[in-house]
C-alpha cells in the first residue's frame, strides 16, 4: 500500500524522471538534446498560468489584507513585523547569491546553447527612480498582455485595497468570484503540474547530454547557500528580534518549536502545520490565544521569510548561469517581486508560481527552472520550517506589545 503512495507521488515521479533523464543524458551523450521539446512544453504551460495567477492572488490578498485595519495595532504590528523580515530575507538571499556564486562556473555560450530558445536580454542600468516609475501602468490590460509583473503587481494591490473599501455587501460577490477563480487556476496548476516528469526528463536528458553533470552540482550548490541563509535567518534574524522586542528565552523558543517544526519538516505546508503552531504558541510559549487566532493563520497565508530566501538566490542563480549582470533596476524589481508577491501564494501546489514571477520581473531567463524541481521537495521541506518559526516569533512579539 505504501509503495502504491509512493508511485502516485508527483515528488517521487520528478525524481524518478530526473534519474531516467540523467541516465539517457549520459548514454545518448549530445543526441540526448531531441528530448529538449519536452521541457519547453511544460516551461510554456507554466509562463501560460503565471499571469492570472499572480494578479488575482495580488488583487484577493489586498483585499483581504485591507480588513485587517479593523484589528487595529495589532493588525498594523503583525503586517509590519513580515514584511520587515521579508524584505531582509530577500536582501540576505541576494547578497548570499552574489557572494557564493552558485550559478556560476559554465560560459555563457554554453548555456546559449543548451537553452537555445532564451537569449540573455541586455539591460541598461536604470535609476531608483525611473525603476519606480516604471512599475506604475499606464494600461492595466497592457500589463496584463506583455506580462509585466511588477506593474501588475501595483495595480493589483491598489484594486485589492479599493475592494477591501467598499460595504460588506458589494465586497462579498467580488471576493467569491476571485476565490472561485483561484480555485480554477490551482486546479489547472494541478493537472498542469503532472506533466512535470515529462518536463523533466525532457530537460535532464539534453542538460546531461549536453555537458554532464556540472549544472546539477550547481544546483546542489545553491541548496547549500539556502541552507546557509536559512540558518542566519533561524539563528539570527529570529532570535535578533526576539532579543530586541520581548522577554523570551531564546533557548526556551527553540526547544519548544521543535514539535512545530517537525511537522513543517514533514508536511512542507504552512497550513498543516498551523494547528500544532497556534497550539504551541498558547500552551508553551504564553501567547494569547486573540493574537495566536490572528498572527498566526495570517502568518501561515502571507508570511512567507524562508521563501523570500529561496526566490532571491533562485533569481540570482540564473542570472549568474545565463551570464547577465544584475542592475539596480532588477535588484529592485526582485525585492519588490519577492516581498509583495507572496500575497495569497500559500494554497499554491508544488514549485511555486512566484519563482517564475520572480525570474519574469527581472527579466532572468527561466529555462533551466525544472532542474530545481527535483529538489525542490527538500527546498519546500526547509521554507516551511523558516516560515512557521518566523510565524511563531512575530506572535510573540505581537502578544508582548499589545498587553
Amino acid at each position: 500500500m505504501n509503495f502504491k503512495k509512493l508511485i502516485k507521488n508527483l515528488g517521487f515521479q520528478i525524481l524518478v524522471a530526473m534519474l531516467l533523464g540523467t541516465a539517457l543524458g549520459i548514454a545518448m551523450g549530445p543526441e540526448a538534446t531531441v528530448f529538449a521539446p519536452l521541457g519547453d512544453v511544460f516551461i510554456g504551460l507554466i509562463k501560460m498560468l503565471v499571469v492570472p495567477l499572480v494578479a488575482i492572488s495580488i488583487i484577493s490578498g489586498a483585499a483581504s489584507l485591507g480588513a485587517t485595519k479593523s484589528a487595529g495595532k495589532i493588525g498594523i504590528s503583525t503586517i509590519g513585523y513580515f514584511l520587515i523580515t521579508t524584505v531582509v530575507s530577500v536582501t540576505l538571499g541576494l547578497l548570499l547569491g552574489e557572494i557564493f556564486s552558485p550559478g556560476k562556473g559554465l560560459d555563457k555560450e554554453t548555456v546559449l546553447a543548451m537553452f537555445p530558445a532564451e537569449e540573455s536580454p541586455v539591460h541598461q542600468t536604470a535609476d531608483f527612480w525611473t525603476t519606480l516609475q516604471s512599475i506604475i501602468p499606464e494600461n492595466p490590460i497592457e500589463s496584463l498582455v506583455s506580462g509585466n509583473i511588477l506593474q501588475i503587481i501595483f495595480f493589483g494591490l491598489f484594486l485589492g485595497i479599493g475592494i477591501s473599501t467598499l460595504p460588506k455587501q458589494k465586497k462579498e460577490p467580488l471576493m467569491n468570484g476571485m476565490n472561485y477563480l483561484i480555485e480554477a487556476l490551482i486546479w489547472m496548476i494541478k493537472v498542469v503540474m503532472w506533466t512535470a516528469p515529462v518536463g523533466v526528463f525532457g530537460l535532464m536528458a539534453s542538460s546531461i547530454g549536453s555537458f554532464g553533470f556540472d549544472l546539477l552540482k550547481m544546483a546542489l550548490d545553491l541548496m547549500w547557500v539556502n541552507l546557509i541563509g536559512g540558518a542566519i535567518i533561524l539563528l539570527g534574524l529570529y532570535p535578533l528580534t526576539l532579543k530586541l522586542f520581548s522577554k523570551t528565552s531564546i533557548r526556551q523558543f527553540f526547544a519548544k518549536m521543535t514539535k512545530a517544526q517537525i511537522v513543517a519538516l514533514s508536511t512542507s505546508s504552512s497550513m498543516a502545520t498551523l494547528p500544532i503552531n497556534m497550539e504551541v504558541c498558547e500552551e508553551e510559549l504564553g501567547v494569547s490565544k486573540a493574537t495566536t487566532g490572528f498572527v498566526l493563520p495570517l502568518g501561515a497565508t502571507i508570511n512567507m521569510t524562508g521563501s523570500a530566501l529561496y526566490y532571491a538566490l533562485v533569481a540570482v542563480f540564473f542570472a549568474q548561469l545565463f551570464g547577465i549582470e544584475l542592475s539596480i533596476a532588477q535588484y529592485i524589481a526582485i525585492i519588490i517581486t519577492s516581498t509583495v508577491g507572496s500575497i495569497g501564494q500559500a494554497g499554491v501546489p508544488g514549485p511555486s508560481l512566484l519563482v517564475v514571477a520572480v525570474l519574469v520581473s527581472a527579466d532572468i531567463p527561466i529555462a533551466g527552472l525544472p532542474l530545481l524541481y527535483a529538489l525542490d521537495r527538500v527546498f519546500d521541506m526547509l521554507r516551511t520550517a523558516f516560515n512557521i518559526t518566523g510565524d511563531a516569533a512575530c506572535a510573540i512579539i505581537v502578544d508582548r506589545f499589545n498587553k
